[in-house]
């Protein structure tokens, strides 16, 4: 391990990462110029994908005992050292009037959707895994508790891999992806170790899947997305209202279908939502109005995560070396 005291020391003057420090390698290149020519269903050019983020009931609470409530909330307040109502019926609201909301939208427009869950979410309202099932959505392990997985050690967070694939299997849900709150060092390691796992989306770096290799074993990435993303309604700089969602959801398609146009390559997109935020009744409503529009579009179609991800290996194959993973 790296003396952190010389590395700070020395950073200066370097070109390239340390070696020995945890973690998977940087991959800074990529695809380059043109990348590998996918076909998506339908011989579309942007193939969209949803995902719900299920959390409600499995965030931070002084409820179960954390010590402290989850920040992320519509306003800039927070409760210390004790429960935080207030918040908490902001989660609930999600769980108990915005995730229905969002699964009729989605039966309205009849598009299948990923969702992220978090185990004691489904847990705690099972009703949401069974609608999962019957719309034939895909669900993506989203960690036991929606928790920081770098907070933890490698063997606590192998515990809470195990610990939410065995209750995704109690409500009938066989996640083949994965996407922590926030990975950690070990996660990639630990998903190729346990062989589960088709893919995982804790990467932001590329607009479509690739191959990267872990301990000598090829593992696929299926890029998400924190541009197109609700969490900008009430963090930071972002959405004001759903008019800044519906026009940066469609500027985004029309860029992809020109960059489509101007090499021929097909891309994805990742658009990230929340049951206790997009499922208000107006940002819901803007949500509709990108989807009818979007399916208005020639070259546009809805996937789930795994449909983009099968769809990427039958014409990217498994590489058998690192030498050959951006084989085009």
């Amino acid at each position: 391990m790296p003396d952190p005291t010389q590395v700070a020391k020395n950073h200066w003057f370097r070109n390239d990462d340390i070696p020995g420090v945890p973690g998977p390698a940087r991959e800074i290149e990529g695809y380059g110029e043109l990348p590998p020519a996918i076909e998506w269903e339908g011989g579309a050019k942007v193939a969209i994908n949803i995902v719900i983020n299920y959390e409600e009931g499995s965030e931070l609470t002084y409820a179960m005992g954390d010590g402290s409530n989850d920040g992320m909330y519509e306003l800039p307040f927070d409760v210390e050292g004790q429960r935080d109502l207030a918040k908490e019926s902001m989660y609930e609201y999600g769980s108990r009037a915005g995730i229905w909301r969002l699964f009729r939208t989605f039966d309205r427009f009849d598009i299948p959707i990923t969702v992220f869950g978090a185990a004691v979410a489904l847990e705690r309202n099972p009703k949401v895994a069974e609608k999962i099932i019957a719309r034939g959505d895909e669900l993506v392990g989203h960690g036991y508790r929606w928790i920081d997985h770098y907070n933890y050690s490698r063997e606590e967070e192998k515990e809470l891999i195990e610990l939410a694939m065995e209750t995704f299997a109690t409500l009938g849900l066989t996640p083949k992806g994965w996407y922590c709150r926030e990975m950690s060092v070990n996660t990639r390691e630990l998903l190729v170790e346990d062989g589960r796992f088709l893919y995982d989306s804790d990467y932001y770096g590329d607009d479509l899947p690739y191959w990267t290799f872990i301990s000598g074993t090829s593992h696929l990435v299926v890029p998400y997305s924190l541009a197109v993303n609700d969490c900008r309604y009430i963090m930071g700089t972002g959405f004001g209202g759903p008019t800044d969602f519906v026009d940066v959801t469609k500027r985004s398609v029309q860029q992809l279908l020109e960059d489509a146009k101007a090499d021929g390559r097909s891309r994805m997109m990742s658009i990230g939502i929340h049951p206790r935020i997009t499922g208000n009744p107006a940002r819901t409503h803007g949500l509709a109005e990108f989807i009818e529009w979007a399916q208005g579009q020639d070259g546009v179609v809805f996937l789930r995560r795994s449909d983009i991800a099968e769809q990427f290996i039958a014409q990217v194959p498994r590489p058998a070396s690192p030498d050959d993973r951006l084989n085009r």
